[in-house]
């Protein structure tokens, strides 16, 4: 996208293969495609950086940041190319679609290979920038050529054509590539549609301007382009199983892109399952357990007849309420209707999760948390809450750790009811944990905090471990157990069937295990002032 302006000197007339007019529509109509290539450029990087780094705002200000200050560097080092901008035109555009279309593939290949992008994405984000900053001194030295117009007549037709066309990439990109081509193909796609725009242009409108030897530069260097990316996209298919072998190992069982994020199962029949969200880690078999009992378990002391589960969508979380035999109702709030299929479809998940799709007990609501408390009438009231949702620093899921969500929540339960909240590792992010539990005491309940460990050797542990399988350490997992205007006991239930993690001494040194993190006078987390840090 173009926010500079740069008005053109006086040049001579260009030999026109049609009327002014119609080559003034024609750079008009290649400034809307090639903006809106641009944009789709920007939110590809955006999206990639989200997905691979995590932390979309921090990534989404440092790749606009980024791009905008490259913008500005290539409009200045256009100037040079103004003597003969037909052709400086066509390089910058094919320059421009090879390293945009291939921006995607490069960024997953440093991820799955390198387990880092963080330079790939700053040198595509400084690179993209600097070509599409160069873009509008040239057409502007074009139009000017074709048909003379006072510079800012000739300013507003060239931003008018950028700005809609931005707009029909920022419309395209997450309505119309990604649901139909995905990240790679569609970056691709992209690259090709704006190297045909911009050789298209230059070749057919101004190639009597050009020399022979120029014609034929352009031709090959359009050609070649054209190659490198229809030879990427038949082989993308290959190229996302071998990086996915590269970061899952050579289980993977299952992948799929659902609406929400990419699922991943690996192992379930030789070897133990895990489940990957967006990359992460978020569930393994052979220590699901410990967190999950750790999570449920000290709830459900007290009265659990009707239990509410916020997340959870594996169905592990209910499992383990499930197993009350005195429960009478589970219902689930699931974002992604993807994970919840598998969970029910998969023999080795639904194996794993005890099969609670099958439970009458148990019913499914498919809907945003907070969206779906916000619309809650109220008229049933939960005895226990158990959000089973990612960890706050990670951007999406803060506004699900924000002190209007836990005012929702309390809305939802009965008196006397708990709420159970996973809130990330008190030892290795006790600012976030504490924040949490800072963030429920002002939405008005007591608090009792207290942690879990995971002590499976070489493996990570909780349900927010990136894909690299560092050890765990103590205290991996933290929650915090609520009742409203009350601390809770985090205790056993008399009724608590057999455990093979938990037991009331392990719970009192989890009690005292995030006791010594504790961070005091921390302010709350709210929507308009988030306090995580991813």
């Amino acid at each position: 996208m173009i926010d500079q302006s740069v008005v053109a000197p006086p040049d001579s007339a260009a030999r026109l293969p049609v009327r002014p007019s119609a080559g003034r529509f024609l750079i008009l109509a290649v400034v809307f495609v090639c903006a809106a290539c641009g944009l789709v450029y920007e939110l590809e990087l955006v999206a990639l950086a989200s997905y691979l780094i995590g932390d979309s705002v921090t990534q989404a200000s440092v790749v606009l940041s980024l791009m905008v200050f490259a913008m500005g560097l290539g409009s200045l080092l256009a100037k040079r190319l103004r003597c003969r901008a037909a052709v400086g035109f066509g390089l910058v555009e094919a320059a421009l679609a090879l390293l945009g279309g291939c921006s995607a593939l490069v960024l997953y290949a440093t991820f799955a290979w390198m387990g880092e992008s963080r330079y790939a994405l700053i040198g595509f984000s400084l690179s993209i920038g600097i070509l599409i900053g160069a873009e509008i001194p040239l057409l502007m030295t074009l139009i000017q050529r074709v048909s003379r117009q006072d510079a800012g007549g000739t300013v507003a037709d060239l931003f008018a054509a950028d700005y809609v066309g931005a707009l029909v990439g920022g419309l395209a990109f997450p309505f119309l590539l990604l649901p139909w081509f995905g990240q790679l193909t569609g970056a691709l796609l992209t690259g090709a549609v704006n190297v045909v725009a911009g050789g298209a242009l230059v070749l057919w409108v101004f190639g009597r301007d050009l020399t022979g030897r120029e014609r034929g530069l352009l031709l090959l260097v359009n050609v070649l382009v054209l190659a490198v990316l229809g030879t990427a996209a038949v082989m993308v298919d290959d190229f996302e199983r071998a990086a996915r072998r590269a970061v899952y190992g050579d289980g993977v069982r299952v992948a799929v892109q659902t609406d929400v994020q990419e699922v991943v199962l690996t192992g379930g029949r030789e070897g133990p399952l895990d489940l990957y969200l967006d990359g992460r880690l978020r569930v393994s078999e052979r220590d699901e357990f410990r967190y999950h009992e750790a999570l449920v378990h000290p709830a459900m002391s007290g009265r659990h007849a009707r239990v509410l589960i916020l997340g959870g969508g594996d169905g592990l979380a209910a499992r383990e309420v499930l197993r009350y035999p005195d429960v009478r109702s589970v219902t689930l709030v699931e974002m992604d209707p993807g994970v919840a299929r598998l969970a029910r479809t998969d023999p080795a998940l639904a194996g794993l999760n005890g099969h609670v799709y099958d439970d009458p007990r148990f019913r499914v609501e498919y809907a945003d948390a907070f969206a779906w408390l916000r619309g809650a009438s109220g008229a049933v009231a939960y005895d226990v809450v158990i959000s089973d949702l990612p960890n706050p620093g990670i951007t999406p899921s803060t506004k699900l750790y924000s002190e209007e969500f836990y005012g929702l929540a309390s809305r939802v339960l009965a008196k006397g009811g708990r709420l159970a909240v996973h809130a990330g590792p008190p030892a290795a992010r006790p600012r976030t944990y504490w924040t949490v539990d800072a963030t429920l005491r002002a939405a008005g309940f007591g608090t009792s905090p207290y942690s879990a460990t995971g002590r499976v050797a070489g493996f990570a542990a909780g349900p927010d471990r990136a894909h690299d399988g560092k050890t765990a350490a103590e205290g991996d997992w933290g929650f915090v157990l609520a009742a409203v205007g009350r601390a809770p006991g985090v205790a056993l239930s008399p009724d608590a069937p057999p455990l093979r993690s938990l037991a009331a001494p392990v719970l009192e040194a989890g009690v005292l295990g995030a006791e010594r993190t504790r961070l005091r006078d921390l302010p709350p987390s709210t929507l308009v002032h988030p306090r995580y840090a991813g």
